[in-house]
Parts: structure tokens; sequence; C-alpha cells
């Protein structure tokens, strides 16, 4: 179940802490390498946690993706 007080974060949020473009960030999202959420208004949004743990170094759509998946690089 998801926390719905889970801070997300905006392309351009995300990008300042990787220091890359949000386009890039948009890239990231569209192959499958980080997971968003799309607000009512089609905005990608980023799970605070999930960005952190990919900041450290964690693999963490290992975990979300469904068996048999391979990740997508």
């Amino acid at each position: 179940m998801e926390s719905s007080s889970e801070r997300l974060l905006t392309p351009g949020e995300v990008a300042a802490l990787f220091r890359v473009d949000p386009k890039t960030v948009t890239r990231w999202a569209a192959a499958g390498r980080i997971s968003s959420i799309r607000t009512p208004g089609g905005h990608r949004r980023f799970r605070e946690s999930e960005v952190h743990a990919l900041l450290r170094g964690e693999d963490v759509l290992t975990a979300e993706r469904p068996a048999g998946e391979s990740p997508r690089v």
C-alpha cells in the first residue's frame, strides 16, 4: 500500500539532485529506469524515497518489476 504522505518530486527537482537536465529525467522515466506517477494534468512526479534510493545507488525497480521481466536500459 502506498503512503499518502510520500513527497512527490517534479522532474526539475529530480534533475537538480542528479545534476542533469529535466528532459533527461523524463527520458529515464519513459525508458523505465525510474518509475513515475502521472498527475491528473498529465505531468510526471517521482517518489522522493525512490529518488533518494537511486542516489544511493540502489536498484529500486527490481523489487517492483514483475517476475521474468528484464530491466530496460
